[in-house]
């Protein structure tokens, strides 16, 4: 019996996985795409890139880019170093490419801090190239006429490559802005002045200098539009009126319920007092009948205060009004 011979279907086999794995580490074909653009690399580092894990396959095209773009000074250790940060590495090489094609001022350690730092540098490269349009919410504001404006702007912003790390963003830049409008509308003596020239505002919110500090240089303040609102001035006069009569109403009543206690009291002060005169009058015949007992009041006495008593009435009915114009009898 005849034994079939393995060996080389081993070693068929053994090759095309040494193959396959020489070809995963050592990137063969990327080597010499490399070789062929200029690009000076060996094989021996497109294996070590793969131990680092890092991927030659986005390692090598940057470094092709930047070669065909005459950044010669750009190395394979500083982009590896870039990527293991955890930056991008492609996002750089097209910012640095396209500065370098528009005469923009950036480095490469310029260029991966703004990329490590969190924002995109080949997006602000391409807003310094062609500048942004930023629409402002509508901004609500008030003329010394009391009229509102409601009003709303357009921002052409263009970025700052050095203040990129640091300085603020879009949202600030909107906030002074509509700042910039409210102070310029409140300002105005009224609200005609600012619709006849809305180029005031603009110009006033520019020599500001806004962009200050910010990762934005302004380049034009625009108003695109400018609407009527309410009339606070007359809004917060009705509001006046209402509270000053809430005031005096509040005043008056307070005034009423205190004429009303002192009603109340002097009431009873006088009920107190004609307790006492009739206290006073229960004790006379008490006392003139002590005094005649005594002998001090005589009966001639008695009736001398008695006809005085009756002429003092009399002259009471007669100072009646009713009685002096003859409109009732005097007596009956």
């Amino acid at each position: 019996m005849i034994e079939p011979n393995y060996f080389p279907l081993i070693l068929i086999g053994g090759g095309i996985i040494f193959v396959v794995l020489f070809f995963h580490y050592v990137p063969f074909f990327l080597w010499l795409s490399a070789k062929v653009s200029g690009v000076r690399i060996s094989l021996v580092q497109l294996f070590l890139m793969r131990i680092r894990n890092v991927p030659p396959y986005v390692i090598v095209p940057a470094m092709i880019e930047a070669h065909k773009a005459g950044l010669s000074n750009i190395t394979r250790d500083e982009l590896e170093a870039h990527y293991m940060a955890g930056g991008h590495v492609e996002k750089v090489v097209h910012a640095l490419v396209s500065a370098s094609k528009a005469n923009i001022e950036l480095s490469f350690q310029m260029a991966t801090g703004i990329d490590l730092a969190g924002r995109d540098v080949f997006e602000a490269v391409q807003m310094s190239v062609n500048p942004k349009v930023i629409d402002t919410p509508p901004v609500t504001a008030v003329a010394k006429d009391g009229i509102q404006l409601i009003a709303k702007a357009r921002v052409t912003v263009r970025a700052n490559i050095r203040q990129l790390v640091g300085g603020a963003g879009e949202d600030t830049i909107l906030a002074r802005v509509g700042e910039g409008i409210v102070s310029s509308i409140g300002s105005s003596e009224n609200h005609k002045s600012v619709l006849e020239n809305p180029d005031s505002i603009s110009k006033l919110v520019l020599r500001k200098g806004l962009d200050a500090g910010t990762a934005f240089e302004i380049l034009s303040i625009d108003i695109a539009d400018i609407d009527i609102g309410r009339n606070i001035g007359a809004t917060l006069q009705i509001d006046q009126a209402n509270a000053d009569k809430n005031i005096a109403q509040a005043k008056a009543e307070e005034r009423r319920a205190m004429a009303v206690a002192l009603e109340q009291e002097m009431k009873a002060k006088a009920e107190e007092a004609r307790a006492n005169v009739i206290q006073a009058e229960a004790e006379v015949p008490k006392a003139m009948a002590e005094a005649f007992r005594n002998g001090n009041l005589g009966v001639m006495d008695y009736y001398r205060m008695k006809n005085i008593q009756a002429d003092t009435s009399m002259r009471e009915n007669i100072a009646k009004p009713e009685n002096t114009f003859g409109n009732e009898p005097l007596s009956k």
